[in-house]
């Protein structure tokens, strides 16, 4: 379809609200209608496809780019995956345990914590996932096998990150907290690899964000639209500021690109 556009969401804080746990109703609606006219929607998140709230699979997407661009969906056919040799994911797990650091290890079945979690976040975050019916596993599972993880921590760190540095590319969500993905993976990446997929153009696809995880992909296309309630950095490199996710953001810039 030549008017076909693919649009990118993010989860939190776009598309969820981070207050309410849900997404708006003026959301909701606004997809569908943009699906109605052609335009595919995609989901492009740090979480892996196993921690995703039923909320945003009942938004019926077209397709997932999970894990920073490690794992790629296009109704329900997996397109791409880059799995960490189950080597690795054992060398990381000892590392962490080494270095006290509190994890959440990320694949597409399972979400991992440690044993002994110290940062009250990380509890809770476990917590909700328990609650949701996640699989949620210990990182001494034999079975061990992630795409990609995040940490927090409260002390210096700089040898787990010397170890990590060769192979995995870090993002600063917070002085206290780290996404770390594989080299040559991200939000960015993923949206390549569909628009290589649908043989589109990049200036045919629409990126909406809020957060630091997000800007790999608001930088690398035109269309990149970051909400009200987004973090100001983001916002200073946006092609449109829309309204806060509470306030109808998703929908206000779908009406104002003529998305919809």
């Amino acid at each position: 379809m030549k008017d076909r556009k693919l649009l990118f969401f993010d989860i939190d804080g776009t598309l969820l609200s981070e207050k309410t746990h849900t997404v708006p109703q003026s959301a909701k609606e606004a997809l569908k209608k943009a699906k109605e006219n052609g335009h595919l929607i995609f989901i492009n998140t740090g979480r892996p496809i196993s921690t995703i709230d039923q909320e945003i699979h009942d938004l019926n997407p077209d397709g997932y780019i999970c894990g920073c661009g490690t794992y790629i969906t296009y109704h329900d056919q997996v397109i791409y995956h880059h799995q960490l040799s189950k080597e690795r994911c054992k060398e990381i797990a000892s590392l962490i345990k080494k270095y006290e650091i509190d994890a959440v290890l990320e694949s597409k079945d399972h979400v991992y914590f440690n044993e002994n979690i110290k940062n009250p976040f990380v509890r809770e975050i476990k917590e909700r996932y328990t609650n949701n019916g996640f699989n949620v596993s210990s990182s001494t599972d034999p079975n061990l096998s992630f795409d990609k993880f995040t940490i927090w921590f409260d002390h210096d760190i700089s040898e787990f990150k010397k170890n990590i540095l060769k192979d995995f590319d870090i993002i600063e969500r917070s002085e206290e907290m780290l996404e770390i993905v594989p080299k040559g993976h991200s939000k960015a990446t993923g949206i390549q690899t569909v628009a290589d997929d649908f043989k589109s153009d990049l200036d045919h696809c629409y990126v909406f964000g809020d957060s630091f995880n997000d800007e790999s992909m608001l930088r690398y296309v035109k269309h990149s639209i970051v909400m009200a309630n987004g973090v100001q950095a983001m916002k200073d490199i946006a092609y449109f500021v829309t309204k806060d996710i509470e306030d109808g953001g998703i929908a206000y810039a779908l009406e104002k690109l003529e998305l919809i």
